[in-house]
């Protein structure tokens, strides 16, 4: 056999020579395995570091769209309730959200996750597939859209300790300080749009936030195993066995009046907000952190009521431009902690 034919790398082995290296002509060589010092880890080169660089700019630009993507989720729940009661639109959501994504699964033919995956799809299902939906649906009857701001004005805080205490992630101290001191400009801008009343309403938000920020660590663990888009698709379709019925009963009790604003919030609920915008933000999530990513979260109450000017006719308070600028610092000083 030819020693280029063989499966073995060839290399040179040096054979000590009679009479060399103090070995005395005439005995046979004494052949030594070399040593072979262990490699040690050296600083990263510049093309992994621009791989690092690319990864992250990525990451921050998806997650910066789910956000965007988000923040029409409640303007769009407020034109959805014109036309379809709370437990209505919830189902609804869910089942064209699941249509959609069953097609798309079976399309590409996508296989089956593996058992280990379903428990956490389930934390997602749950999380802002039908608790988030519907809770803060819920809360909407009787808050308008500004005050229920102050959920995604407190998310990031709560994305953040849900991914300490389950992935062992451990923010830096100035990550913590800027994150409290934007939910807190958060949390008394969106008072203040309501008028420093705590409404009925209130219960549901809070709730809201504690299952959508587990759904969101979750959902961020599993987009490293699997394409986001997959985490929602599968979310999705767990959520049939619950939605299909609830639907059924919901319709049948609940008045309807369709309209074309009421139509367009259902749709843009389901495929916007919760199919896109999860693929989005799910796969940033992988990328950067559900810590860092979450802060991105601190603009979406400044989007959503932007939103509420344009689409819903609020009046906007003339603080809206301090306190985006007092959000965007501590953004900034997030994603560098």
């Amino acid at each position: 056999m030819r020693a280029h034919d063989s499966a073995t790398p060839q290399s040179r082995i040096a054979v000590p020579q009679p009479g060399t290296h103090g070995a005395p002509a005439g005995t046979a060589p004494t052949h030594t395995a070399p040593t072979v010092a262990a490699p040690t880890p050296g600083p990263p080169t510049p093309g992994e570091a621009s791989v690092a660089s690319g990864s992250s700019r990525r990451g921050t630009a998806c997650a910066a769209l789910g956000v965007a993507a988000f923040s029409l989720t409640f303007p769009s729940t407020a034109w959805g309730l014109e036309s379809f009661g709370p437990w209505s639109l919830v189902s609804l959501r869910a089942l064209l959200g699941a249509v959609v994504a069953g097609a798309l699964l079976l399309a590409l033919r996508v296989p089956v996750p593996a058992r280990a995956h379903w428990a956490g799809l389930a934390v997602v299902t749950a999380g802002v597939v039908l608790g988030f939906p519907a809770l803060t649906t819920l809360a909407l009857r009787s808050t308008g859209t500004s005050h229920a701001a102050v959920v995604v004005g407190l998310l990031p805080l709560t994305t953040a300790a849900f991914a300490a205490l389950r992935t062992g992630s451990r923010p830096s101290r100035r990550f913590w300080v800027a994150a409290v001191a934007g939910a807190c400009v958060l949390l008394g801008f969106t008072l203040a749009q309501g008028g420093g009343v705590l409404s009925p309403g209130d219960g549901y938000l809070f709730l809201a936030l504690l299952v959508c920020a587990a759904a969101y660590v979750e959902g961020g663990r599993l987009a490293r195993l699997m394409p986001g888009w997959q985490v929602m698709g599968w979310a999705l379709l767990l959520s049939v066995p619950l939605a299909l019925p609830g639907a059924v009963l919901a319709l049948s009790l609940e008045p309807t009046s369709l309209g074309p604003r009421g139509l367009t919030g259902l749709v843009w609920v389901a495929l916007g907000s919760t199919f896109f915008g999860g693929y989005v933000w799910y796969r940033g999530i992988a990328e950067i952190g559900p810590a860092r990513a979450g802060q991105l979260q601190l603009a979406q109450p400044l989007l959503t009521l932007v939103w509420a000017v344009t689409l819903l006719g609020e009046h906007l308070s003339p603080a809206a431009p301090v306190a985006a600028a007092a959000v965007l610092v501590c953004i900034a000083v997030t994603q560098r902690g």
